[in-house]
């Protein structure tokens, strides 16, 4: 059975209009919670978490309008349709200012209530993932800045994945891009109107993660004083990616499996279990078939989480990037610090090609962001650089490439240097090379050399 879109909460004491909307939403494919007084109302209200409210504005225990306060007191996020009668339009219009979304008059058409649950639960999602991105911090490295056939491969498969539904695990050294890919995936596959989530694993205790991921109920823990929900439950109909995985701690493991399992969890205090339809993509910079021979990581989680692997080589692997990544970051870094750099001095992107690059395409970003920063421009040159990629000897380094790659990268330096040793003067490097301008001109258009 399909999860649910959504929890619709409806608060009226008739009858006949608790069972049209009942009907309808679960036609819709929504789970309708019915609540015929308002007291029983509130009290649904902090036990179900509904992502909507159908709200009479004449209940049998209190007035609608104070209804409608409390609910926005309690968990403002609810999207609130009230329900009126023909004489009580004026207090509906009231409670529009109030914070309602909507008002509805009786007798209620299934039509127009289509209607007004599609453009209400629309608001709520697209208010929900405002929040999320809102809150997130993250590189915005573009995805396709590659030459590297290494690159276009691990592309290759994210797009791949990301036509179905499986989980997919990536793997990488830390600033390899593996958030990049994970949100490269999700916007691919048919969910990327869902939210896409990211959680860190790491440096969380096993408290404080359970609750990020599964939610809370109020009063669960000292400090729970209302109810949250957490990642899994917001993400409903997107993707969670859960990053650096390998750091999870063996409890927390073992929630995981079970999620993935049974795609369900309980909140934390609840033992009612809630169902969500999400995507999990997983990453991690560590050797987790070492951790589990280890018994640090639960084999049976392990394969449950690898069923699409993804390896995005190092920026090491694929230096003919670099020349194309730098002149991306260029770009990028002038037109959000309004500086007019054009590009990168030959004698700069020498040392930029030799550098081995431990932080991989972040550290690159953050060396050219600096750069910009506290350069003159409208180059960057060797002075610009930080004092380690500076003081880099200049040489030819294509250890452990394959054999077209390291050409690649072998020209690129020579041609460099060439340049470096004739200050940008590209009649005088073709001497030095041996070769015609033209060449020259179109060898640097080739590897991104300006």
């Amino acid at each position: 059975m399909a999860a649910p879109l959504g929890t619709v909460l409806i608060i009226d004491d008739d009858p006949d209009v608790q069972e049209v909307l009942n009907d309808r939403l679960e036609s819709l494919g929504y789970r309708a919670v019915p609540a015929l007084t308002g007291k029983q109302g509130l009290a649904l209200l902090d036990e179900e978490c509904p992502e909507m409210v159908f709200l009479d504005i004449e209940l049998p225990d209190m007035n609608g309008l104070e209804a409608l306060k409390a609910i926005k007191r309690r968990q403002n996020g609810a999207v609130v349709v009230i329900i009126t009668a023909y004489g009580t339009i004026e207090r509906a219009v009231q409670a529009m200012k109030d914070g309602a979304y909507d008002f509805i008059q009786k007798p209620l058409k299934p039509g127009f209530l289509a209607l007004i649950v599609e453009r209400a639960m629309d608001r709520e999602r697209l208010k929900r993932e405002v929040e999320i991105l809102s809150g997130e911090a993250g590189e915005r490295y573009h995805l396709v800045v590659t030459k590297s056939s290494k690159m276009n491969l691990a592309v290759d498969s994210a797009r791949m994945a990301a036509t179905a539904r499986s989980t997919v695990l990536l793997l990488g050294e830390s600033g390899t891009g593996k958030e990049l890919f994970a949100r490269a995936i999700h916007n691919w596959s048919a969910r990327k109107s869902g939210p896409f989530i990211a959680v860190n694993c790491v440096g969380l205790s096993k408290e404080l993660f359970e609750s990020e991921l599964f939610g809370h109920e109020k009063g669960a823990f000292t400090g729970a004083h209302q109810l949250k929900k957490g990642k899994m439950e917001l993400a409903q109909g997107g993707t969670v990616f859960l990053d650096e995985i390998g750091d999870v701690s063996t409890e927390i493991q073992t929630k995981l499996l079970r999620f993935l399992q049974e795609k369900e969890f309980e909140r934390v205090g609840a033992t009612k279990p809630i169902q969500v339809d999400v995507r999990i993509i997983a990453a991690t910079n560590r050797n987790l078939v070492g951790l589990v021979k280890e018994g640090r990581f639960r084999d049976d989680l392990y394969y449950r989480l690898n069923v699409v692997p993804i390896a995005l080589p190092a920026l090491r692997e694929r230096k003919e990037d670099i020349p194309v990544l730098v002149h991306y970051f260029v770009k990028r870094f002038s037109k959000e610090t309004k500086k007019n750099f054009t590009d990168v001095t030959p004698q700069a992107m020498e040392r930029l090609l030799i550098h081995d690059w431990p932080g991989n395409v972040r550290e690159l970003a953050n060396v050219i962001e600096r750069a910009i920063v506290l350069g003159p421009g409208p180059q960057i040159t060797l002075q610009d650089l930080s004092p380690v990629i500076a003081s880099k000897v200049p040489g030819v380094l294509v250890d452990d490439l394959p054999y077209r790659e390291a050409l690649d990268v072998y020209r690129q330096q020579i041609i460099a240097r060439a340049l470096s040793r004739t200050q940008g003067n590209r009649a005088a490097a073709a001497k030095i090379l041996d070769i015609e301008r033209r060449h020259l001109l179109r060898l640097m258009k080739c590897f991104g050399i300006q």
